[in-house]
C-alpha cells in the first residue's frame, strides 16, 4: 500500500456517511426523498476523494488497500448530486478493472446506478425503487434471462433471488413505500433534471 494516510482519510468519510445513515434509518428520516443532510455528507466526500483521485489515479487495492478502495467505491455509489464526478470514476473504475486492479461487481453497480438516473436500462439489475404496487423492484433492465447470465458471470445471485432480499432488508429497516408513488415519479425525475442527469 503506498497511501496509508489517504487510506486512512477514505475510511473515516465513508464511516461519517454509514453513521449519519444509521441514525437517519432510527429517526425513521431515509424514505421521504434525499435528506438534505445527507445530501451535503455525500456532496463533501465526493470533493474531497475527486481531490485524492486527482493526486493519486483511481483508489485501488494496490494503492490505498482493500478496505479504502471499498469504502471509495461507496463513496462513488452516493455521489449522486454529482454526475460527473461519478461518470469520471465509472470511466476509471472500467480501465482499474480491465487491467484487474479493481473489483468488475463495483462496476457494474456504478455503471447500473449511472444508466438508471440517465433513464437508461440497467444490465445487472442492481438498483432498486419502489414499483406503483408499494414493493421493491429492480429499476428497468432490457431483458431478465440475459441479466441473470450478465449477473452470474460476475458471481452474483439470480436478480429474483436479489429482489426478495432487497424486499427483507427494506423490511427489517422498516423502510415504507412512498404514499404517493406518482408523485415521487415527479420528484425523481425534477431531481434529476435539476441535478443534470437528464436534459428534458
Amino acid at each position: 500500500m503506498k497511501y496509508k494516510g489517504i487510506a486512512k482519510k477514505i475510511i473515516e468519510l465513508k464511516n461519517a456517511d454509514l453513521r449519519l445513515r444509521e441514525k437517519l434509518v432510527k429517526a425513521g428520516q431515509l424514505g421521504e426523498g434525499y435528506n438534505k443532510k445527507m445530501e451535503d455528507l455525500h456532496n463533501s466526500n465526493a470533493q474531497q476523494l475527486d481531490e485524492i483521485i486527482d493526486s493519486i489515479g483511481y483508489p485501488t487495492i494496490d494503492n490505498i488497500g482493500k478496505e479504502a478502495s471499498e469504502a471509495s467505491w461507496l463513496i462513488i455509489q452516493h455521489s449522486i448530486s454529482r454526475p460527473e464526478f461519478m461518470k469520471k470514476c465509472a470511466k476509471l473504475l472500467a480501465l482499474a478493472v480491465k487491467e484487474k486492479l479493481a473489483n468488475p461487481t463495483d462496476l457494474a453497480y456504478l455503471t447500473d446506478r449511472i444508466a438508471v438516473f440517465e433513464e437508461k436500462p440497467q444490465l445487472f439489475g442492481t438498483q432498486f425503487d419502489w414499483d406503483e404496487n408499494g414493493e421493491l423492484s429492480p429499476n428497468p433492465f432490457d431483458d431478465l434471462t440475459t441479466v441473470n447470465e450478465r449477473r452470474k458471470s460476475l458471481g452474483l445471485n439470480t436478480l429474483e433471488e436479489q429482489t426478495e432480499k432487497i424486499r427483507e432488508q427494506a423490511k427489517n429497516e422498516n423502510h415504507q413505500a412512498p404514499p404517493d408513488f406518482a408523485k415521487r415519479q415527479q420528484e425523481i425525475r425534477k431531481w434529476k433534471l435539476k441535478i443534470g442527469w437528464i436534459n428534458s
